[in-house]
């Protein structure tokens, strides 16, 4: 078996206060990653760091950047997924297909906007975070979603019965965790 990671967050940016002030969720971001460290995530998210666009399918480092600056003032909450070697093959290489070409992905931002409505909207090569996470994990059958991939949000991932709660708290206090884990 292996294990996918899902990290939900709610930072202090500008996107992620308008997401919080429209859904009052406790999350407002979702990334997935393939190793425990957490030192490389994936999602669909601002691509330079700095300001809302450009986004789309992007790397996140939770040691660097954004995430490391803000990290005593995130809060997080991290999920594990227990899969077959042969799904967690799959969903990687989606993500790594992705990655590769990410020059030709946008952030989905109608469709985020829609997805607050209950209106799917799939736009060919778009993303959002929770969509974007939501498509690999359909694609490679390693979850079934309870609703179209772009209607689900961050706190969808909170009801989730196959995923296995790890940890919330800040994301300072995760990043230690780690670190923690593995120094042993």
């Amino acid at each position: 078996m292996k294990t996918i990671y899902i990290l939900l967050t709610k930072s202090d940016s500008i996107l992620s206060r308008i997401i919080h002030f429209i859904t009052m969720d406790s999350y407002t971001h979702v990334s997935i990653a393939f190793d425990e460290s957490l030192q490389l995530l994936y999602s669909s998210s601002r691509k330079n760091g700095r300001t809302v666009l450009p986004a789309g399918p992007c790397e996140e480092r939770i040691s660097y950047g954004y995430y490391r600056k803000h990290a005593s003032r995130i809060p997080c909450l991290l999920y594990e997924l227990e899969v077959d070697e042969e799904t967690y093959a799959q969903a990687k290489r989606e993500v790594q297909r992705i990655m590769e070409n990410s020059e030709e992905y946008h952030y989905n931002i109608f469709g985020l906007l829609l997805c607050q409505f209950n209106i799917p909207y799939h736009r060919k090569r778009h993303y959002f975070c929770s969509q974007f996470v939501s498509e690999v994990l359909d694609k490679s059958s390693a979850i079934k979603l309870p609703k179209d991939a772009t209607l689900m949000k961050p706190s969808d991932y909170m009801c989730l019965p196959e995923l296995s709660y790890r940890f919330q708290g800040q994301l300072w206090d995760l990043v230690m965790r780690q670190r923690t884990m593995a120094a042993m």
